[in-house]
């Protein structure tokens, strides 16, 4: 079988193409307003939780230190490209 390209197919590819560029900006900043978030929660977490002097609290605030490293580092990553973008 012999298959033909018309502009009719090579504008529904295109349109496709540029619909899945929207979509993945779009969630690459909602992942990042969410990061961000709960970088902001954990970090205010811990800190509410250091004050204590208690043995728990302080096993609570290491516990959260695990998802903060991490966090941070997307962080970074966000502040990264938000800087390369401006250049």
């Amino acid at each position: 079988m012999i298959s033909t390209v018309t502009v009719s197919t090579i504008s529904t590819i295109s349109t496709i193409s540029t619909i899945s560029t929207i979509v993945a900006v779009g969630m690459a900043a909602a992942m990042s307003i969410a990061a961000t978030v709960t970088l902001i929660s954990f970090l205010t977490a811990r800190e509410l939780v250091c004050v204590r002097a208690s043995g728990s609290a302080q096993r609570i605030g290491r516990f959260l230190s695990v998802g903060i490293i991490p966090l941070l580092a997307v962080f970074a990553a966000v502040v990264a490209m938000a800087i390369a973008e401006i250049l």
